[in-house]
């Protein structure tokens, strides 16, 4: 496995693998890896015959007062995970090298960006588009594989593969849960113990709703009502819960079969998003 800073060298090493006929596989990552990036990684596996994972942690997709200085980070540890995962090459690069001095391009997925977490974030899914895109031109992937967990951010990145005809294969992974259904994520060493236990109640509010929606319950607005009580006696701040399509997310009028539930929940300065498709 080849740890590559350079975006000229990563290019020229990709370049000479696809003469070669392989199939290339990316894992686009901000690191600090968990149970939930490595699901990923092994699902590229199989689909390619050479394996890059970037870990890159992307300033433009962070607001002025989010948590882009305190993101966890671990490289070293990073690389050991994936040396043992049989990756190929792992790409990290630094900030100068993927936006250089007087970078003044982006790229957003209209509408669909301000939506869900984007209401709240407004300039977020135009950063994950715009280093996703930059990735898939530097290395010029077969296949890419992101986590459902971002389920608006896949659905994000799929809409950019074909409106811009990019020709790569977006496969999304399952959710990859703690014992007690937590969803894995790099901000949950953040939580304090008791932020920790409490916040199992977003996995719960989830299983709630699908049962419900089993036995007979359509009416989002009484779901969503039921939820946020549920939430906020675990002491959960609610930036959203939506019920909407799975495909276009837009709000459902009813519950029915493939719609999405989807939440974002702060415990403390903590923001946690979980999902289930019904």
């Amino acid at each position: 496995m080849r740890l590559i800073r350079s975006v000229d060298k990563i290019q020229k090493i990709v370049g000479q693998v696809r003469k070669r006929g392989k199939l290339i596989g990316l894992v686009p990552t901000m690191g600090f890896l968990h149970e939930g990036h490595l699901s990923l990684v092994r699902i590229a596996r199989k689909k390619c015959d050479f394996l890059v994972v970037s870990v890159f942690v992307n300033p433009a997709q962070f607001g002025p007062k989010e948590d882009l200085r305190r993101y966890p980070r671990d490289l070293k540890r990073d690389l050991r995970l994936l040396k043992i995962e049989g990756v190929d090459l792992v790409f990290n690069p630094s900030v100068r090298e993927m936006y250089p001095a007087g970078f003044r391009t982006y790229v957003e997925v209209q509408e669909w960006s301000r939506l869900l977490c984007g209401t709240s974030r407004p300039a977020h899914f135009r950063g994950v588009t715009t280093v996703v895109l930059k990735l898939f031109n530097i290395l010029q992937p077969d296949v890419a594989v992101f986590g459902r967990k971002d389920f608006q951010q896949a659905v994000i990145i799929q809409k950019m593969v074909k409106d811009l005809n990019l020709g790569i294969q977006v496969i999304t992974g399952p959710i990859v849960r703690e014992k007690d259904g937590l969803a894995m994520s790099s901000r949950n060493i953040y939580l304090s113990d008791k932020d920790r236990k409490n916040a199992v109640v977003l996995y719960q509010t989830l299983k709630w709703v699908r049962e419900a929606h089993k036995n007979g319950l359509r009416d989002p607005g009484l779901a969503i009502s039921r939820m946020r009580r549920m939430i906020k006696r675990k002491g959960g701040r609610i930036d959203y819960i939506e019920m909407v399509d799975k495909n276009t997310l837009e709000p459902a009028k009813k519950l029915k079969k493939r719609t999405l539930i989807a939440l974002a929940v702060f415990f403390g300065r903590t923001r946690l998003i979980d999902n289930i498709i019904l």
